[in-house]
C-alpha cells in the first residue's frame, strides 16, 4: 500500500508567517525510522511536509482510484506549523480531501491540545485531575488553589513553558512569561508531589490496548519536577500494586475516550503520596523515537511501553497503521 508519512520539519511552506509558531517537531532520524519500518512492512512510502502543498503532493503520490476508494493512507506525524489548534490542521486537510490517516481526527487533537478543555471533559466523567485556574494576568483570584502550583501554556505540549511556583508573589511573573512567550492563556494547577506515570494506548473501542505503565525516575531529587530540557530516566514496567495499576489503566482509557482520541495516545498522570492518581493531560501525537536513537534515560515513552509489551519498533509502526486501516475499512491490511 502507498503510505505518505506527513510531518512538519521545514516550516517555510506557508503563505504568511502569522500566529504563534509551533515549537515542537520530530527529529529527522525519528521520521526516517518510521519510513524504514513501513518500507520493511512492505509499503511504498513518501516522506512529505504537512504544509500548503500537501494535498497536491498526495494527489500525485496516491492518485484517485477509479472506484473512488482511497489508493493509500497517511501516517500522520504532523505537529503543525503555526496558529491555533495546530495539530488539527493536517487531519482537517486530509478529511476534506478524502485521504485516510492514522491517529486522532481534528476534534480529538483539538480537545487534547487544549489542556483546560481536557480537564473539564475528564472531570465530567469522574476522572481526577488537579485543581486549576485559567489566567491571563496572574493577578486573578486563585480561590482555593493550594501552593505550590504548576504554570504552563494552555495549548502546548512537550512541557514547553513549564514552571513550578512556590508562592503567590511569584505567580504574576510566571503567568506573564507564558502570555508573552506563547501568546495564550496560562493554565495554573496545583502541583502534585509524587510519582509520575505515563500510560500508552493503542487501538480503538473494545480492542483498545493499554501498554505497560512507564514511570519517570526522579531518583534522589527532593522535588519530583522536570521540564522539557531535562531527561530523567524511566522505569518500565512501573512497579505499581495491582489495584492502583488497574485504576490508572481505567482512568487513562476514560481520558482517551472523553477526548475523542483514536488509534493511539499517551496519558500523563501523577500519584500523590497518599496513593491517589491525577490525570495531568493527554498527548494525541506521542513521540515515536526508537530506543536506538536515544541515550540511556531519554527513550521516547510510547515506544518504550510498546517494546516492553513485546512489540518491535517495526511491529509497532505497522501496527499503528493497521489499527487505523481497521477503523476505516473494518479489517487490517492484507
Amino acid at each position: 500500500m502507498r503510505v505518505a508519512i506527513v510531518w512538519n520539519h521545514d516550516h517555510t511552506g506557508v503563505i504568511n508567517r502569522f500566529g504563534h509558531v509551533c515549537q515542537e517537531e520530530y527529529h529527522r532520524e525519528t521520521a526516517e525510522s518510521v519510513v524504514a519500518a513501513l518500507q520493511e512492512g512492505g509499503h511504498e512510502t513518501l516522506l512529505c511536509e504537512g504544509d500548503k502543498g500537501l494535498l497536491a503532493t498526495l494527489e500525485r503520490f496516491m492518485p484517485p482510484d477509479p472506484q473512488a476508494r482511497p489508493s493509500g493512507m497517511v501516517f500522520n506525524m504532523a505537529a503543525g506549523i503555526q496558529g491555533e489548534c495546530r495539530q488539527t490542521h493536517v487531519p482537517a486537510m486530509l478529511e476534506m480531501a478524502g485521504v485516510p490517516y492514522t491517529g486522532s481526527g481534528p476534534l480529538g487533537h483539538g480537545l487534547a491540545l487544549d489542556k483546560v478543555v481536557t480537564k473539564r471533559l475528564i472531570r465530567d466523567r469522574g476522572v481526577p485531575t488537579p485543581n486549576f485556574r485559567v489566567m491571563r494576568r496572574g493577578t486573578e483570584n486563585t480561590g482555593d488553589l493550594q501552593f505550590p502550583v504548576v504554570v504552563k501554556p494552555r495549548h502546548e505540549s512537550s512541557s514547553f513553558g513549564l514552571q513550578l511556583v512556590h508562592e503567590p508573589a511569584k505567580l504574576r511573573q510566571a503567568v506573564e512569561v507564558i502570555v508573552d512567550q506563547y501568546s495564550q492563556d496560562a493554565l495554573v494547577e496545583e502541583y502534585i508531589e509524587g510519582r509520575e506515570i505515563f500510560v500508552a494506548l493503542l487501538g480503538n473501542g473494545k480492542l483498545l490496548e493499554v501498554l505497560p505503565l512507564v514511570e519517570r525516575d526522579f531518583g534522589a531529587r527532593e522535588t519530583h519536577f522536570a521540564t522539557w530540557a531535562e531527561t530523567p530516566q524511566t522505569i518500565c514496567p512501573a512497579e505499581i500494586e495491582s489495584k492502583l495499576a488497574t485504576m490508572l489503566r481505567d482512568i487513562s482509557v476514560a481520558t482517551f475516550r472523553a477526548c475523542q482520541c483514536r488509534d493511539y495516545a499517551r496519558v500523563d498522570l501523577r500519584i500523590d503520596r497518599s496513593g491517589r492518581p491525577f490525570v495531568l493531560e493527554i498527548n494525541s501525537v506521542p513521540a515515536l523515537g526508537p530506543t536506538s536513537l536515544y541515550p540511556l534515560g531519554t527513550t521516547s515513552l510510547y515506544p518504550l511501553a510498546a517494546m516492553t509489551a513485546g512489540y518491535s519498533f517495526l511491529s509497532l509502526v505497522n501496527g499503528m497503521l493497521d489499527v487505523a486501516h481497521t477503523r476505516y475499512f473494518g479489517a487490517g491490511i492484507v
